[in-house]
């Protein structure tokens, strides 16, 4: 069991890296899937082709050798692109606005929860690490965390007390970038990290931030259930399972709106497929996005074959 300093310092620095790609399969879609992770593209005037696969935050980096043609793609294309370019997220001054983003402008959590939300909050907290807001020291730095902010850190420890084997250093969706870096490929990102803090953080109402951590607290078995389908999807390469997990509703608050749904998933394809012809045309890339990306009519390798683009699973 951590100690509540151990813990507050692992909190500010367990998902500089991942928080900010939590929600590309925690959103809702209604649209069709392939059983593919990895697809070429080709055509359309490339003159060599380029190729996407979908990721999942919580999967480890071993994986990527149970992928067919993975180890192929990564050595026949000379760039990755990713939803950002990790190595400038981790620059001192993004990390402070990182810091800055999970945090309130004012006030503390305790005073935006009623007294029975801040206790049923603080039976999942003793549940997960041991202690809870009720304990000065965790109350005077994760008191101060933005509703989202505390919810995103709460879903990774839940995720963890449920898969002892899980490595938060050793990660499917950063292992592309650290490898082409390795290589001395050129590394990409779609988004800044402004853009991201807006689009999770300051984004979101701060009643609806409210909602969502009570929706997590509320609804602990229900969240597990959906991480532990899309994880076993994922692991089995299966995009209609994991779209399947994704269809789960609770019918209520709780349940992503289409607006959010489009401002997360859907407003973000369509930026990154402007962005794209001209990254492929410039040099053969491989592209590292979230799997919930890719489906659909709305999903990225749809929008690819609009574009005139051949798509085609990897075996």
């Amino acid at each position: 069991m951590l100690s509540a300093k151990e813990f507050i310092f692992a909190s500010n620095i367990l998902n500089m890296k991942k928080i900010l790609s939590l929600f590309a399969l925690v959103t809702v879609f209604t649209i069709s899937a392939s059983a593919q992770l990895l697809y070429k593209i080709s055509g359309n005037g490339l003159q060599k082709p380029s190729y996407i696969v979908g990721t999942y935050h919580l999967a480890q980096s071993s994986f990527v050798d149970s992928i067919p043609g993975m180890r192929n793609a990564m050595e026949v294309t000379d760039q990755v692109y990713g939803e950002m370019d990790m190595a400038d997220m981790m620059t001192p001054e993004n990390t402070k606005k990182l810091q800055e983003a999970m945090m309130l402008p004012e006030g503390t959590l305790q005073s935006l929860l009623t007294d029975d939300e801040l206790n049923r909050l603080n039976a999942l907290m003793t549940d997960l690490i041991g202690f809870d807001l009720s304990n000065p020291l965790v109350a005077q730095q994760m008191g101060k965390f933005t509703p989202q902010a505390l919810q995103t850190q709460l879903s990774m420890l839940l995720f963890m007390k449920r898969h002892n084997g899980f490595d938060m250093q050793d990660q499917f969706d950063s292992y592309f970038q650290q490898e082409a870096i390795k290589n001395n490929k050129p590394v990409g990102g779609f988004e800044t990290v402004d853009y991201q803090i807006d689009v999770l953080f300051k984004g979101i109402p701060m009643d609806r931030q409210k909602k969502l951590l009570m929706c997590l607290v509320d609804n602990r078995e229900f969240m597990e259930q959906m991480a532990d389908d899309i994880i076993n999807a994922f692991y089995s390469q299966n995009l209609n399972a994991i779209e399947d997990a994704l269809n789960e509703k609770q019918n209520n608050e709780c349940d992503s709106s289409p607006e959010e749904e489009n401002k997360l998933i859907y407003d973000r394809n369509a930026n990154w497929i402007k962005q794209m012809p001209e990254i492929m045309a410039s040099k053969p890339t491989l592209f590292v996005v979230g799997a919930g990306h890719l489906p659909g009519d709305n999903g990225v390798l749809q929008l690819l074959r609009n574009a005139g683009y051949t798509v085609e699973g990897e075996k």
